[in-house]
């Protein structure tokens, strides 16, 4: 039996996708709170910048990202082929390519010293 990467692509898209599904609406939530004034006291730009400025915040940050990113990939490439565009291994290595470069990006910006 030949061995196959797509446990790890799936991983990652089942990862990404529940990630998102969990985590995009509460920060709606809290984005319309912050637009109509209503911040609570944890959630305050002092606090946040303190969580994002630690080890572990960072490695959440990257964490959510990076599934993030890859998710929405093979999302992307899944949407292109049923669009009809057929060049799967063009559109695979593009996606995936920009993916890569998306959390390489993340963690250079979230762990530089």
């Amino acid at each position: 039996m030949a061995k196959s990467n797509k446990p790890i692509i799936w991983g990652t898209f089942a990862a990404g996708g529940e990630l998102v599904s969990l985590v995009a609406p509460v920060l709606i939530v809290l984005t319309l709170l912050a637009a109509l004034g209503h911040v609570p006291d944890m959630l305050g730009y002092d606090k946040l910048h303190a969580y994002a400025s630690h080890w572990f915040g960072k490695l959440v940050i990257f964490v959510v990202l990076f599934l993030s990113l890859w998710s929405q990939a093979h999302r992307l490439r899944i949407t292109f082929f049923d669009f009809g565009f057929r060049a799967d291994t063009l559109v695979a290595t593009a996606v995936y390519v920009i993916a890569g470069l998306g959390s390489i990006a993340a963690a250079v910006y979230l762990f530089r010293f």
